[in-house]
């Protein structure tokens, strides 16, 4: 999901000399020689937002998955490089030919933070809970749709079975959404876990404080020594305490980080970049795998149930003059409907690129004209629809009112509409809108399924038993990466052909460093892994 809504209070911006230096990329440091890590001290990081809950089984947020990220471990992990899943509480595991059944193998020694062990019978507590939460797990409820039962085959064996083909569930073992509490945590509401209370995992930091709105104090696990195979070093974390400080004005966050009251910040936004980029400041850079932020088309409604009229649209939006215009260098222009980080996506640039003249003759070829104010009609009705958003991203409005003139350029008017998080959740269920503007984090191609199956969210209202249920079906069966491209390749151009979505750009996460902040790194989800950072 992406971080909530925010307003930039521009005269609390510290104005800064500028140096040129190049932004780092995930994980990687700056070129200044900090010396070796080092463990001690407390890493005061700025949010954007307050956590709607802690408990990584119901959170949703980016601040609320930065901070439970922390707290549990997963069954497994998953290389942001590569895609690949490797092991962390469990060591192996074996998939059945039909990829309904899971077996995992776990590493003996692991310990929740009140002592109880991680064994197989903690793992189907666990996932028996998760289920049990429903909606309330936002993303685990997606992620266990098919979930049937677990079984402990022995102490340190896990099988876990789902009603139909779940290929995703591999990679959804290595989400923070997944990530396993102790037996102990579900003697309590959903509601106290939100808030802290009985939230007892195993992961390398363990829950100390809340105050609401103000501030969140995470600790180190004295004695942890059962890391995912992908972190630096072994043992514990470095950091004593992580004291997330909840300031949702970007101008604050990022003055106080400019004074020293911060060591490291989350949400940058695209004006306040090139303060961090020097200096002895950095940024670690990230895009978000999963669907990128695009307009959705519900091809039931109006104009847009023509399909010349839903491709006209994706020739006429400019990708790179949005990214250019409204967002900066580190932001990506739209290659698929999936983002650059995500695993098997499709390169179909080609297939993006602006073409303002093949746009209008695809247009005259159906039969709209030209009216007297530049936007088009046919049989007396305009070539019009309208765009439903909600600030979740504070550039949205601006992305979208540039896309709004690039499309008048072809004689389309794009009506925009503000809502609530809320609001916008509520009419995408009822079905009741033109195009929804939204993105969808998930690094596994599977999220397409979730976005656009008759069996799922069927965002664009297809009816069942389509050409795209079927790629969607035959990918969501196959484990093995390269067998199951094929099938993600086609769900992919057949959204593109079809312009069932207009893909424009990529969420981006920026986190900026002060000198003393190392290694304030992103897992495959473009999600805080903290184990490695330390401070100098």
């Amino acid at each position: 999901m992406s971080p909530l809504s925010f307003a930039r209070n521009a005269a609390a911006v510290l104005a800064l000399p500028l140096l040129l230096t190049a932004c780092t990329a995930a994980g990687t440091e700056p070129a200044a020689d900090a010396g070796p890590p080092k463990p001690g001290g407390t890493l005061r990081l700025g949010i954007s937002s307050a956590p709607d809950c802690i408990d990584p089984q119901q959170a949703a947020t980016n601040a609320s998955i930065n901070v439970g990220r922390q707290l549990v471990d997963s069954l497994t992990d998953q290389d942001p490089k590569t895609g690949e899943i490797k092991p962390w509480l469990a060591e192996k595991w074996d998939v059945s030919d039909d990829s309904t059944a899971f077996t995992f193998h776990l590493r003996s020694g692991a310990t929740f933070s009140d002592g109880s062990p991680v064994d197989a019978a903690a793992v189907k507590t666990s996932f028996d809970g998760i289920k049990a939460l429903g909606t309330k797990a936002q993303l685990g409820f997606g992620y266990l749709a098919a979930y049937q039962a677990s079984t402990v085959v022995d102490p340190q064996t896990v099988r876990i079975e789902f009603s139909a083909p779940s290929a995703q569930f591999l990679q959804a073992s290595s989400t923070m959404s997944l990530g396993l509490l102790a037996p102990a945590a579900f003697k309590q509401t959903p509601e106290q876990r939100c808030q802290g209370t009985g939230l007892i995992g195993s992961g390398p930091f363990v829950f100390e404080s809340l105050k609401q709105n103000q501030e969140i104090v995470l600790a180190k696990r004295k004695g942890y020594a059962w890391g995912s195979s992908l972190f630096k070093h072994r043992g514990e974390a470095y950091l004593d305490k992580i004291d997330y400080k909840i300031v949702p004005e970007p101008g604050v966050r990022t003055g106080s980080l400019a004074s020293g009251q911060l060591d490291a910040a989350t949400d940058i936004q695209p004006v306040d970049e090139p303060q961090f980029t020097g200096n002895g400041f950095t940024e670690n850079i990230r895009p978000n795998p999963g669907v990128v932020f695009n307009l959705h088309a519900n091809t039931t409604r109006g104009v847009l149930t023509d399909e010349k009229v839903r491709q006209a649209v994706l020739k006429g939006v400019d990708r790179a003059e949005v990214v250019n215009t409204v967002l900066t260098p580190s932001y990506k222009a739209a290659t698929s409907i999936l983002g650059s980080a995500t695993p098997l996506v499709s390169d179909l640039s080609q297939q993006l690129a602006y073409d303002q003249k093949g746009a209008a003759a695809l247009l005259d070829g159906d039969g709209w004209v030209p009216g007297p104010d530049g936007i088009r009609v046919k049989n007396g009705q305009k070539l019009s629809a309208s765009v439903v958003f909600s600030p979740v991203f504070n550039q949205n409005r601006s992305a979208l009112e540039l896309i709004q003139q690039q499309l008048r350029k072809i004689g389309f008017d794009l009506k925009i509409e503000q809502h609530t998080t809320a609001e916008t959740t509520q009419i995408q269920l009822s079905g009741n809108y033109d195009f929804l503007w939204y993105n969808v984090t998930r690094a596994d191609p599977d999220i397409l399924r979730s976005q656009f199956s008759t069996k799922a969210g069927n965002r664009s209202k297809l009816t069942p038993g389509n050409p795209l249920d079927a790629a969607l079906d035959a990918q969501s069966s196959i484990v093995d990466t390269a067998k199951r491209k094929p099938s993600a390749d086609e769900a992919q151009q057949l959204i593109i052909e079809h312009a069932y979505a207009i893909p424009v750009f990529e969420l981006t996460q920026v986190v900026a460093l002060s000198s003393k902040a190392h290694a304030v790194s992103f897992e495959a989800s473009s999600r805080l892994q903290l184990f490695d950072a330390w401070l100098s």
